[in-house]
């Protein structure tokens, strides 16, 4: 197995194709969504911001920033289901761009089909893909109700409508079983596992997080992103889920080019990458992100020999 990782971690930079660099630019932003500035107030240095804490004020943001940067006319999720932040995500995105570049030439991949583990109502990751790269995407989740919201916001806007197909993930131990068919192929799967193994380690995570934003009722716990128990926490965590999906990925190791996983802990990564070496992965890589004060990192992975990736770029993207 092969594995690649940047030698020096990336910590407060953001990819530069990336839309959200720097400061929210909040009164362009106000413009393109006028509810967000009932939200913007002075902070405690005299910058106007809003409230992070606030659950309705970080829904609103996300609003703004995808009618604003995404020209999306639509985007809302249920009361309580996760509300990401898509600078964050945006990343993602753009890093895991430049891994298949590697394949092609150094040039974007244009017909590229992406799986979305576990896309959630907010369907982040199709809407910059398609709106940033024109790929198709397969979006995939265990909640009826998660997949209702996203096909509203896609049924809202007509390149997302002609690029997103949505499943439904029928058994919520398997993750391309019943997703992936035998006899299709997919370029890149992309994930956001969930990060906590219980409601009570979430919990503590965002009473960090208030704390963090100095909020003073931090005994009053809520999660200001939201997040269902299927998003946010599983048995064993991240660790235990990306592991699983490891071993699930093996079985479809023809059917695609990389498979890739955020991971948020890096104590979780010499499990990781065991449980890869132990799947005989061919090639892993390591793609380090950061955004503000927090690190994190891309995990992705091929079966597939140096042959049989030139094959497939050759006969997929060309």
């Amino acid at each position: 197995m092969k594995k690649t990782k940047s030698k020096k971690p990336v910590k407060s930079k953001i990819h530069p194709r990336n839309k959200h660099q720097g400061r929210y630019d909040l009164d362009a932003l106000a413009i393109a969504c006028p509810d967000l500035k009932s939200f913007i107030k002075p902070n405690k240095y005299g910058d106007l911001s809003i409230d992070f804490s606030d659950a309705n004020a970080v829904k609103t943001l996300n609003q703004a920033l995808l009618q604003y940067y995404y020209k999306l006319p639509y985007w809302d999720i249920p009361d309580g289901y996760l509300c990401p932040p898509i600078p964050g995500r945006a990343d993602y995105i753009h890093h895991i761009v430049d891994l298949l570049r590697i394949y092609n030439f150094g040039n974007i991949p244009k017909k590229i089909t992406c799986l979305d583990v576990g896309t959630g109502a907010n369907c982040i990751y199709p809407i910059i893909g398609v709106k940033e790269y024109g790929w198709n995407f397969i979006g995939s989740d265990i909640d009826p109700i998660s997949l209702k919201s996203a096909q509203k916001i896609i049924d809202s806007d007509s390149d997302l409508k002609s690029s997103i197909t949505l499943k439904l993930q029928p058994n919520s131990k398997d993750i391309f079983y019943n997703v992936i068919r035998r006899d299709e192929q997919i370029d890149l799967t992309v994930c956001n596992p969930p990060f906590h193994a219980s409601i009570e380690d979430a919990q503590k995570g965002t009473k960090r997080k208030l704390s963090n934003l100095n909020h003073k009722e931090i005994s009053k716990v809520s999660l200001n992103f939201g997040g269902q128990s299927n998003e946010l926490w599983c048995d064993g965590g991240e660790n235990k889920f990306i592991k699983n999906m490891i071993k699930e990925s093996k079985k479809f190791s023809k059917s695609c080019f990389w498979f890739s996983t955020l991971v948020s802990k890096q104590s979780n990564l010499k499990g990781i990458y065991e449980a890869l070496k132990s799947m005989q992965a061919i090639d892993v890589k390591t793609i380090p992100m950061g955004q503000g004060n927090k690190a994190s990192r891309i995990v992705a992975w091929t079966f597939l020999s140096s042959e049989e990736q030139k094959k497939w770029s050759d006969d997929r993207w060309k």
